[in-house]
């Protein structure tokens, strides 16, 4: 059953009553109940705030990484462990066919239900994970394979074990190795990211947000409760903390915003596979016209512009 949220009960209503008049066979209403849901939905979903942008984000039917790797690839094999200490499953690795192109997908996967929330660990990746997504990175470079690396996750997993195997240490590995990475690398924001649990493969010679993702540096929760030491106050610290792909992309901290369907990925995830998977065949068609040094020194000259202003 969908789950809908609060500024979306309206369309609710109309798709209830849309069934209702589907089982009575009544065609004439459901013409007419279709032509207002279509008004009510681009009414509701061109003036959305920050703070409802963020639960589309986190909206529990969102596809995850897994969603959109079985709607991609064809032919696929997934990838297994970094090779030092175990196999991190918060870290999905892939490599088949989309289309006629051979590619490497590399995501952060959450999980849904208790008992898969428990095996990804909730999308937060331990250092080992990291480390899984580097060497399947440098595969993709030894073989010429063009990357897509799919950011979906609250944050690096904070525990005592991620610490001792130095999470910080494998992040910052991540950053360096991959602004250096010599094949076609693009990152996609599908859902949430969250701070360096999501710059570790954000790295690339492009990164996109999908319309209705979030990245930024802290969680609202946490910002909330930081300045204002009340936790209640998130929607106040979504609209400063400017999370939104819209905000990302007028800083220029984002290449692209991906227009997944209006009413949201979660309500058509094929029309959204469909967005990244245009997207992404589109920029290595692009990107496969520059000569490797070219591409490396736009790559270069993109990272090093961040956070670039002018008085």
């Amino acid at each position: 059953m969908a789950t809908y949220l609060d500024f979306e009960q309206k369309i609710c209503q109309i798709q209830e009553e849309i069934i209702a008049a589907e089982i009575r066979y009544d065609h004439h209403a459901v013409d007419i109940l279709n032509a207002d849901l279509k008004k009510e939905v681009t009414k509701t979903y061109a003036n959305l705030s920050p703070y409802q942008e963020l639960q589309l984000a986190r909206h529990q039917d969102r596809p995850y990484a897994l969603d959109y790797i079985n709607l991609l690839l064809d032919k696929k094999y997934e990838l297994h462990g970094d090779r030092h200490f175990r196999d991190d499953l918060a870290i999905v690795c892939y490599i088949g066919y989309i289309g006629e192109e051979r590619v490497i997908i590399i995501g952060e996967q959450k999980g849904r239900g208790t008992k898969n929330k428990l095996k990804r660990n909730f999308g937060m990746p331990n250092p080992e994970g990291y480390r899984k997504a580097l060497r399947v990175a440098k595969m993709a470079e030894k073989f010429k394979i063009p990357l897509l690396m799919l950011i979906d996750t609250p944050g690096a997993y904070p525990g005592l074990g991620a610490e001792e195997r130095n999470q910080s240490e494998a992040i910052a590995r991540n950053l360096l190795e991959l602004s250096n990475l010599n094949t076609i690398t693009v990152s996609v924001v599908i859902g949430e990211g969250g701070s360096g649990g999501a710059l570790a493969i954000g790295v690339a010679d492009k990164l996109a947000m999908m319309r209705y993702s979030v990245f930024s540096v802290i969680s609202p929760e946490g910002c909330s409760a930081i300045l204002w030491n009340d936790p209640t106050k998130v929607e106040a610290a979504t609209k400063a903390l400017k999370i939104t792909s819209a905000d990302l992309k007028s800083l220029n901290l984002i290449d692209d915003i991906i227009d997944e369907p209006l009413i949201g990925a979660h309500r058509d995830k094929i029309g959204a596979s469909e967005a990244i998977k245009s997207y992404f065949l589109g920029q290595i068609e692009s990107l496969q016209k520059l000569s490797d040094s070219e591409r490396l020194d736009q790559r270069y000259n993109r990272l090093v512009g961040v956070g670039r202003y002018s008085e």
